[in-house]
Parts: C-alpha cells; structure tokens; sequence
C-alpha cells in the first residue's frame, strides 16, 4: 500500500525534528535504529500525534521538517525492500509519482508496503504485503537500487486484482503519469489471459482517462458510464463570463450536461459559494443540466448517485 500521508493536508502542528533530537533528522530511519539510540516506541508514537514524526509505512519514520521528494520515498522503502525483490501495485504507484493511487481511509492507517520477491521467497518481517509474481521483459524499472515495476504493469496489475471501483482509479492516476498510452494499455491487457481479475481488466481498460483528478471522480463517471449515459469527457471546459475558463469534472459537451463531485478537503465554505455561483451562472445564462454529487451520494448504503445521474439525464434531454 501507499505511503499513508501523501495525500493527508499537513497538519498546522507540524514541527521538524530538534537539530539536537537522538534521531536522525534528515533522513528516514527504523523503530530498531530508534531504539538503539535510546527513543522507544512509546516516544516515537508522541512525536508522531504531535506532528513532529511522520510514520509513512510500518516500521519507518522521518522529521516532519522533510519535504517528500523521490529521494525520500526511495531511501523509505530501502530499509524495508531487499534488493532482490520488487515494489509492485499501490506502493510501486506512489514511488512512480502516482499520488492520487491512496486507498481509501489509508491517512487512517500505517500501510504495509507490497512487495513480490524471487520464486522460493516471501518476506515475513511484518513490515511488508509480500507473496510471489511473475513478470515478463520490459515489466520492472529500476530506481536507485530499488526495483519496482513500471506505470504499464502497475495500471494492469491494480485493474485486475483491486475492487472495481478502485481499479479504474487507480487507472487514472497512473495514465495521468503520462507514461503509457491508451493504446498501449489496451495491448496490454491481452498477455494476461488466464490471470485473476483479466475480465475486469480488459472491461475498465477502455474506460481510462487520464484527465480524471481524483478516485472519487473516477468512481463518478464509471457510475455514468454504467446507466449507459454517452461517454463523458473528464475537465469540460466552459468559457468564463469573466474571462478565462471554468472547468467541470465530467461532462458531455454536446448536450451541455456535467456532473461535478465536491469533496471535504477541497470544498470548504468559500469554495462552496464560489461553485454555486459558477453553476448557477451555467444553468441560467449557459444552459447547463449540473449534477452535484458528494461522499453521502457516492459512496454508503444510501448513496442515489445513480438516480441523480438519471434524473440529470433527463432534464438534459438524454432519456
């Protein structure tokens, strides 16, 4: 799993590490390098609640003061990865640059890394997801001494064996990488006949659009996608009456009919009257049919997600 703070705002508290700390401050190490230097686990808990630490998977820490970079994330999963074994699925997404790849609630967690080693192998330090694959030439990209395999077999490997909601997402995140084609994704999927999780595979692989900028924005348009609404574009652009361009999450441009999700973290209290103001210039002046979805339509036993779509539709002339 991924990094369990990548997609977590900072918290206000954070604070790095005193230069005088018995830890090192500029670089991630152990819970077993902590104790060494004296720091028990009782005290490493404190500095993480208080901001000063974060625990970024099981077993390994770093100052708070640290900016995340590639050279992080590598030196991170050095002291977990062996050099024989390979990085695969949502931690190989985030090392890659994937960051909307998080699970969800995984900023609750402390995830294990996954991990896949040599046929004959598996890691039981309680640290790591570990169990044996196979791969093929031109599957594993080598970064720094850790090996992991690359955006196209990541996508296909997360499309085959995550719930499908998360495979598409998962999907999208790493086709935002730009990294592989469409194309070249839909190729793919025909070397894994056989495998776990191929139908799924082969059925959300058309579906993978690069322009989605969230998991619940994948998950939205996928449930489009399943009432047989025609094919959404992700990022609809819609002139500005104030110069420059608004932009709606999925849409069909033709019919002047979007959906657009509002999530917690990024729709506080003036973004919510800035939206509103949008829409409803859209729905007045420029004709636009705007479905608004949140966490309680999307997700939950309860969620009408669908019947908001068809209810959408159909004031957009669809059905």
């Amino acid at each position: 799993m991924l990094l369990a703070m990548v997609n977590k705002p900072l918290d206000r508290r954070s604070v790095p590490l005193e230069a005088d700390a018995p830890v090192p401050i500029d670089q991630p190490f152990t819970a077993a390098m902590a104790a060494e230097c004296g720091v028990s686990r009782r005290q490493l808990d404190c500095w993480q609640a208080n901001g000063v630490l974060r625990h970024p998977i099981r077993g390994v820490y770093y100052s708070a003061g640290l900016q995340d970079t590639l050279e992080l994330r590598l030196a991170v999963l050095k002291l977990v990865v062996p050099p024989a074994c390979v990085v695969t699925d949502r931690t190989a997404g985030w090392l890659l640059g994937a960051d909307m790849i998080l699970a969800p609630n995984d900023h609750l967690v402390v995830p294990r890394v996954h991990v896949f080693c040599p046929p004959g192998h598996r890691l039981r330090n309680g640290l790591t997801n570990s169990g044996e694959r196979q791969f093929g030439p031109g599957d594993i990209v080598d970064l720094d001494g850790i090996r992991l395999t690359t955006p196209l077999r990541t996508a296909c490997d997360l499309g085959r064996l995550l719930h499908r909601d998360q495979a598409l997402a998962a999907m999208d995140s790493l086709a935002r990488l730009g990294a592989f084609t469409l194309s070249q994704l839909l190729v793919a999927t025909s070397r894994y006949r056989r495998y776990r999780g191929v139908v799924q595979l082969r059925a959300l692989a058309p579906y993978v659009d690069p322009g989605a900028e969230s998991p619940p924005e994948s998950i939205l348009r996928l449930r489009w996608l399943d009432l047989g609404l025609p094919r959404p574009r992700c990022q609809v652009p819609v002139p500005s009456p104030y110069g420059g361009t608004w932009w709606l999450d999925v849409g069909v441009e033709e019919h002047r009919f979007a959906a657009e999700y509002d999530g917690e973290q990024f729709h506080a209290d003036a973004d919510k009257e800035h939206d509103e103001q949008r829409r409803s210039w859209l729905r007045r002046t420029g004709e636009w049919t705007i479905v608004v979805v949140r966490k309680a339509n999307l997700f939950g036993a309860n969620r009408d997600v669908d019947q908001l779509l068809l209810d959408g539709a159909r004031s957009a002339g669809l059905t």
